[in-house]
């Protein structure tokens, strides 16, 4: 760290705010959702993410709070069934889904096929209403930052709220490189869109190492929970200590 670094406890306590504190893992439970958003409630994250069959739970229990609920539909595997994903994202909805993380039909796209993809998005688009759309890209499985530019406009150009690097679910999930490719993407198209880097941050300097990035490429002021956000499950205790300890 140099002189110019912002301090550990500084980049925690902005990151906090940031973070969409996540469990998809495959055995979570109720009970786990509930301590979830206690934990979310407490620390005044952004948002709690998680599977579809919890959002009910979630949303009874963040009622009032602030704390926005996120949830994933085509998940994790990116399939082109355009119907069945819609009917998932509407029945979420219902359930007090605020945010809606859908993985983009990626192998459509590396096909040449970039009108399934196209249409995914726009379809789930026009389904979410004024509710949050964020689009996974799945840029671990894409073979190089020149796709991840593409796949980036073509969601942007459907409908995107946010762009999202992974799913976590992926031998290789968030990287510096595909970020920035998808930064310089919503750059392009006017800056209006949200980033989310998810998969593989448990650290406070995995989360320094993205907002330094966004504030490079955006600007300063550009950050905030409307255009960044941290999926994560474990870095939240990272974040705490840093902010306790100062280190």
């Amino acid at each position: 760290m140099t002189a110019a670094d912002p301090l550990p406890q500084d980049v925690a306590a902005r990151a906090i705010a940031l973070l969409d504190l996540t469990d998809l893992s495959e055995g979570s439970t109720e009970e786990a959702v509930r301590g979830l958003c206690e934990r979310a409630q407490r620390h005044a994250v952004a948002a709690v993410c998680v599977w579809p069959r919890f959002v009910a739970g979630a949303a009874q229990a963040l009622a009032g709070s602030g704390v926005r609920i996120a949830t994933v539909v085509n998940f994790p595997d990116g399939g082109e069934d355009v119907a069945g994903t819609v009917a998932e994202t509407r029945a979420t909805i219902e359930d007090g889904a605020d945010e809606i993380d859908l993985v983009l039909p990626y192998r459509a796209l590396l096909r040449g096929d970039s009108e399934t993809a196209r249409a995914m998005v726009a379809a789930v688009r026009e389904a979410c209403g004024a509710k949050g759309l964020k689009v996974i890209l799945e840029t671990g499985m894409l073979p190089d930052t020149e796709t991840v530019t593409q796949a980036s406009r073509l969601a942007l150009e459907a409908g995107a709220d946010f762009l999202k690097t992974s799913t976590g679910k992926t031998p290789v999930s968030a990287t510096p490189e595909a970020a920035e490719a998808m930064l310089l993407a919503i750059r392009e198209n006017g800056g209006r869109v949200g980033l989310k880097v998810s998969g593989g941050l448990r650290r406070v300097e995995d989360a320094a190492r993205y907002l330094a990035l966004a504030d490079r490429i955006m600007g300063p002021d550009w950050v905030s929970p409307d255009t960044f956000r941290i999926g994560a499950s474990s870095l939240l205790d990272d974040l705490i200590r840093a902010v306790e300890t100062g280190a």
